[in-house]
């Protein structure tokens, strides 16, 4: 792919020392030449309300328009209860509706976490993966990015400093410019026949 690549990355959390923040700070830093990772940042967003969907926040207008200008998505999301946290779902929601208008359908995606724990958020990837079929979203298989033990790959600045987890970071971000390569060659194919 000639043209730069522009990544949306969202956080799923809105603790500001979150080690999913500093990773997605570290795909920024660690993205390939000619990749740009942008930052939306999910606090401000109200509950979701499907009275107010088709009118919604002004925070919610821009995240779709994030979502709909980027060539491809990075979700970089912690575990809550075993599952995705209440902030990015809402969001999702919010950016999904109202039906017929999801700012999300036929994205390519990447999803990486960090915990605390040694599974490394690897049920709310899963559970986010089971979202994304209903959303149209195509997320890449591998490599899977969870970043178990992130006390010790991170510094008290929220520098990642473990060079094998950079490594998968990069790889991670490799493979998603050359998947979205691969579906928007198709999708641009398939609107030019219908023009």
């Amino acid at each position: 792919m000639t043209k730069p690549i522009n990544i949306l990355g969202i956080a799923g959390s809105l603790r500001r020392q979150s080690y999913n923040r500093s990773a997605l700070r570290a795909a920024q830093e660690l993205a390939p030449a000619g990749v740009t990772v942008n930052n939306f940042e999910l606090d401000g967003i109200p509950a979701f309300n499907e009275d107010e969907e088709k009118n919604p926040p002004a925070k919610v207008v821009e995240l779709k328009k994030q979502i709909r200008s980027a060539d491809a998505l990075l979700i970089v999301t912690p575990e809550y209860n075993y599952s995705v946290p209440g902030v990015l779902k809402n969001a999702i929601d919010w950016a999904s509706r109202p039906y017929g208008d999801s700012a999300w359908s036929g994205k390519p995606a990447a999803i990486m976490g960090a915990s605390i724990g040694s599974i490394g958020t690897a049920r709310a990837q899963y559970h986010l993966r089971q979202i994304f079929v209903f959303l149209n979203v195509f997320p890449i298989n591998q490599p899977e990015v969870m970043i178990g033990n992130a006390s010790q790959r991170f510094d008290a600045n929220g520098n990642l400093t473990d060079d094998e987890t950079r490594g998968f970071i990069r790889k991670l971000l490799q493979e998603l410019v050359d998947w979205t390569a691969r579906i928007q060659t198709p999708q641009a194919e398939s609107q030019l026949q219908r023009k």
